[in-house]
């Protein structure tokens, strides 16, 4: 049997960045040096990075960065539209979605 050959990766990174990761793969069990291969086989497999690197325009809010006052109000609009029948069928807005991701 033919021994694999390996390579090794030297990198700088932020100290407080490099902890916070690693807690994260010490929780799941992952050591560092797969989950660097995992990324790597990701870049080869997707022709560059496997995820987006884009600056949100828009922060999506979340009930904990809401006040009470723009919570309800956000739930009455959702009640208005519901109402309204102001929204998609859920079987075609998935349908859609999916015929997407085909592409």
């Amino acid at each position: 049997m033919a021994a694999t050959k390996t390579a090794s990766v030297n990198v700088r990174i932020d100290q407080t960045i490099k902890i916070q990761a690693e807690a994260i793969l010490e929780k799941i069990g992952l050591p560092r040096a797969v989950a660097i291969d995992a990324f790597y086989r990701q870049i080869i497999i997707h022709g560059g990075i496997p995820f987006s690197l884009t600056i949100p325009s828009a922060k999506t809010p979340s009930y904990d960065d809401m006040s009470e006052k723009e919570f309800n109000h956000m739930m009455e609009t959702g009640l208005a539209q519901a109402k309204a029948d102001d929204s998609f069928d859920m079987d075609e807005v998935f349908d859609e979605l999916e015929s997407g991701l085909k592409t």
